[in-house]
């Protein structure tokens, strides 16, 4: 019997505790990783320079096709993140296009991880409750020699990088076995030579969207080891070509000029083939010459929207070629995702625990009026009492902080509108409270509309961010991490199978599974995986869209 593992739900980005200490935990590692980066002292301390994996050279490889299965953003809740390790390990899986053509794909030579193993913070124990336990149940290590194990490379994300990268280099950079696979990477970025004239490039930037400069030196030296004819694909933590479209190339957080000098002046325009996760949703972008850029962040983590795609529906490169990528997919599609948003009408019943936050919020912003005992004169309180007035514009300022945007005057009309919806529904609830409880003798008079309040609060604060979040998504594209981490939907995940064939011809193919198991059961069979889903409401693995073929 396999031994019993704890199938932890999705993560609940909204509830309380995990937001202090996600923030206490994003503060500490942007300090430290501005003034301590462990990429330069790894370089610094290593005595023999780093050098690219050779898939030949390495590993006990038959004749024919070479596979590589690209898996981004896992380590989130046990049935996702399950669920996709344990189709991706698999021996074979048929696939069916669109034609109705059956393809029989192959368990991958080399897995890549695209980015953020783990949610929400990175660390020893999470890593091996979100990522570690369900990989290895996926694919139970069963001794093989080092040479027949498939290899496992992870490209850091920001997540992975929230305890300065520790716990991911110890993991993925130490030479570990993962279940069935071997953790074969020495640094946190990685060369991979491939078969028949592919390179497999995985880049480290860090949580600053910076690739250090033994980096740097170190993609130099592979690229001086290419052949005429040699392509490369490039596995980045960020989909920073959608991120520069959503928020402005001018943004250093978003700005590409980093991997585009890797791309145009070290790998020389090479890069066929651009994949990331962060997004996690797949979206494939296809440029001249077949070029493609995709993202497949659909590993495990909570379900983020493909809508709206007004502003990425044309990518251009802004640099000498300008080049244009065109959308070609997306997955879910665009309506599905607009409807899944409506799931925030609902989100006190999805975030139930955030409702304590705006019921305390709610009593502090009505007793400080005094609304509690004095009725309605309220308005003229905010200005006239001191606590008051302090309660009101810290409240203001904080709803102005957390509205996502990079313009300055929607910052702060949007922040400022969403504030001043909580503050008026405070009063509201406390006056409409007072006016329905009879006069009683002090202090359990104040005592109970306070408590009452309290109560309002709570129902009411999350119903307002849920309203907040959907026009938000909806009608401004704004929100868009926001509103769906909020629902935390298990379904739709993602992963890209690839195939190289022994003439050079590269073929992507894109695996959804739209709904995932959410029961399991021991499997009898001793040589896969060992559990098998219990749930016939789960759809099976099928082609997001057909194969990608780059000849």
């Amino acid at each position: 019997m396999p031994q019993e593992r704890e199938k932890l739900p999705m993560v609940g980005w909204f509830d309380p505790p995990q937001l202090v200490r996600t923030a206490l935990e994003v503060m500490v590692s942007t300090a430290l990783g501005r003034h301590s980066d462990r990429r330069l002292i790894e370089a610094l301390t290593t005595a023999e320079p780093l050098e690219p994996f050779d898939c030949e050279a390495e590993m006990d490889l038959p004749a024919g096709d070479f596979w590589i299965d690209y898996i981004s953003d896992t380590g989130d809740g046990w049935d996702s993140t399950y669920a996709v390790a344990s189709t991706a390990a698999l021996p074979t899986l048929d696939l069916e296009d669109s034609h109705g053509r059956v393809h029989t794909t192959e368990r991958a030579n080399v897995l890549v991880l695209g980015g953020d193993q783990v949610y929400p913070i990175a660390s020893r124990h999470e890593y091996q409750r979100r990522f570690t336990a369900p990989f290895a149940a996926a694919f139970p290590d069963r001794r093989p020699p080092l040479r027949k194990r498939p290899k496992m490379f992870a490209v850091p994300g920001n997540h992975d990088w929230y305890d300065s990268l520790a716990a991911f280099t110890r993991l993925f950079c130490q030479n570990r076995n993962i279940g069935g696979w071997h953790a074969a990477q020495r640094r946190s970025y990685f060369a991979v030579k491939l078969r028949y004239g592919w390179w497999l490039l995985g880049t480290d930037v860090q949580l600053a969207a910076d690739i250090d400069q033994p980096q740097v030196d170190f993609f130099r030296r592979v690229a001086d080891r290419f052949q005429s004819g040699d392509r490369v694909i490039l596995c980045n933590a960020d989909p920073h070509w959608v991120n520069a479209a959503i928020y402005g190339d001018h943004d250093p957080e978003y700005n590409e000029n980093n991997l585009r000098f890797l791309e145009t002046q070290v790998l020389k325009g090479r890069v066929s083939v651009f994949l990331a996760g962060d997004l996690h949703h797949y979206r494939r972008h296809e440029g001249p010459k077949k070029v493609q850029k995709i993202t497949a962040g659909g590993g495990g983590a909570f379900l983020h929207p493909t809508h709206p795609d007004d502003a990425v529906r044309v990518l251009k490169e802004h640099d000498e070629r300008g080049r244009e990528f065109l959308l070609k997919e997306s997955f879910p599609s665009v309506e599905e995702s607009r409807s899944l948003t409506w799931g925030n009408l609902a989100f006190l019943f999805h975030n139930p625990s955030f409702g304590l936050l705006t019921a305390v919020l709610y009593v502090f912003i009505s007793g400080s009026v005094g609304a509690f005992a004095d009725g309605w004169e309220l308005f003229t309180k905010i200005v006239t009492t001191p606590l008051a007035s302090i309660v009101v514009s810290i409240t203001l300022v904080g709803y102005v902080l957390f509205t996502d945007t990079h313009d300055t005057r929607y910052k702060v009309i949007g922040g400022a509108l969403h504030g001043a919806a909580n503050i008026t529904a405070s009063f509201v609830v406390s006056w409409w409270v007072r006016e329905l409880i009879p006069d009683m003798r002090e202090p359990l008079d104040t005592l109970l509309v306070a408590l009452f309040t309290f109560l309002g609060g709570w129902v009411v604060g999350p119903t307002i961010m849920g309203l907040y979040l959907l026009i938000s998504l909806n009608v401004f594209g704004r929100h868009a991490n926001e509103a769906f981490s909020a629902l935390s939907i298990p379904h739709f995940k993602n992963f890209l199978r690839l195939r190289i064939a022994p003439d050079g011809t590269l073929t992507i193919f894109p695996i959804g599974l739209r709904k995932v198991p959410g029961k399991w059961k021991d499997n009898p069979d001793r040589t896969g995986p060992e559990l098998v889903s219990d749930d016939s409401s789960a759809t099976p693995p099928q082609l997001i869209e057909d194969p990608i073929v780059l000849r």
